[in-house]
């Protein structure tokens, strides 16, 4: 099976490893994940600092590396939200309870465009110890860490906003 999944990736967390696991579970052994990461560009539109995509690919790779995951895999710059999920041929897509508009939109235009659509496999976000969405806001503005473990520093300057940032 060709999955596909998207985002930025950072800062890296267990919601994010939820997604990417996922993903490499449906491919299964002999399948293969396509991992669309944002562009530095793309990325720019965030509400918090990311770092450069090579740092950022790096941690996806060693992630990948360290579960030992059976399926092949690549990963391509996005430069806008759909990537090349518009075009390319693949089976499904992997998506969070925040993309998952994304992923109808892109079976839309898929279908207006005579091409067949996919899958969509949606996973639940990873809830911190507050009962909230792990995000890379809330970990960037000090308020969690990775795991969602609660921090309780806030950093200023960033919107104020809960919503899940596994894109």
């Amino acid at each position: 099976m060709k999955v596909m999944v998207g985002g930025t990736f950072d800062p890296f967390h267990d919601g994010h490893k939820r997604l990417i696991t996922r993903s490499f579970e449906l491919a299964g052994p002999g399948g293969t994940v396509i991992i669309g990461l944002s562009s530095d560009e793309f990325a720019s539109r965030k509400v918090h600092p990311v770092r450069p995509f090579p740092e950022r690919k790096r941690a996806l790779e060693d992630f990948i590396r360290s579960k030992g995951f059976l399926a092949a895999y690549s990963i391509e710059k996005l430069n806008d939200k759909y990537g090349s999920a518009l075009d390319a041929d693949f089976d499904a897509l992997v998506v969070s309870e925040e993309t998952l508009p994304v992923a109808r939109e892109i079976n839309d235009i898929r279908r207006s465009r005579g091409q067949s659509k996919v899958d969509i496999h949606q996973i639940t976000c990873v809830l911190a110890e507050d009962g909230k969405w792990i995000s890379s806001t809330r970990i960037y503005r000090g308020e969690i860490d990775e795991h969602g473990r609660v921090l309780g520093r806030k950093k200023e300057n960033t919107r104020d906003f809960d919503s899940p940032s596994h894109s």
